[in-house]
């Protein structure tokens, strides 16, 4: 399987376009905690992500990072596309949680493929408009729903299945777009509760059927 059919987008790329792509890949490995970008660098080039996870986040004025969205295998990342067809600096910082393979399409021919290929343009803007959509959730999740039902929802999110969760105060805080200090007061509620016990570096689930029963209850 060519990497090229890990975005199902592109499956329908005139041949030639292709063949093109499929035959100079720049293929990139990236191990876990590589910075991809970050603010004020301009992108060279738009990357697919084949396999691995990439973290986007954005640290505000006071020092406090949010996290905006992951980029998984098979996915492309919209603030590269968005600097990209702007010709703007990144705003914020894309890290490799894992380690990463991707595709580098070089800014000259993402520009030429954007100009001449429908089917191109119909898979940069399809993505762009997902995670658009996604982006105003994120918002609209840290606005208007209550800091306990999204905190549990993110617990059970982040576990996937798996009894303790590696994550500080901080980093729960992060993805969540609220202070540290008021996701440990929810923390310390919810083990009071006996729904979790915390440790350093660590969140063990003892009730994932409360914690679900409170992701549920927005």
């Amino acid at each position: 399987m060519d990497w090229i059919d890990r975005f199902a987008g592109l499956s329908t790329l005139e041949p030639r376009l292709r063949t093109r792509l499929v035959a100079q890949p720049q293929i990139v490995h990236l191990p876990a905690g590589t910075v991809l970008f970050g603010p004020g660098k301009r992108p060279e080039n738009l990357l697919l992500l084949t396999e691995g996870t990439v973290r986007v986040q954005q640290t505000t004025e006071g020092g406090r990072e949010i996290v905006l969205y992951r980029v998984h295998g098979g996915e492309s990342c919209v603030m590269t596309t968005a600097c990209l067809l702007a010709y703007e600096d990144y705003t914020a910082e894309g890290i490799a949680e894992t380690d990463v393979d991707a595709v580098a399409i070089p800014r000259r021919v993402f520009d030429d493929l954007i100009a001449h290929s429908q089917s191109f343009r119909d898979f940069v803007f399809s993505a762009y408009s997902r995670r658009i959509t996604d982006l105003f959730h994120v918002i609209e999740e840290i606005a208007f729903q209550k800091v306990d039902i999204r905190l549990a929802q993110k617990l059970l999110e982040l576990t996937n299945g798996e009894p303790v969760l590696k994550v500080t105060h901080a980093q729960l805080a992060a993805e969540l777009g609220s202070a540290r200090e008021v996701i440990s007061r929810q923390l310390q509620e919810f083990q009071r509760r006996g729904w979790v016990q915390t440790a350093r570096g660590e969140v063990r689930l003892i009730d994932r059927e409360a914690l679900d029963a409170l992701a549920n209850s927005g």
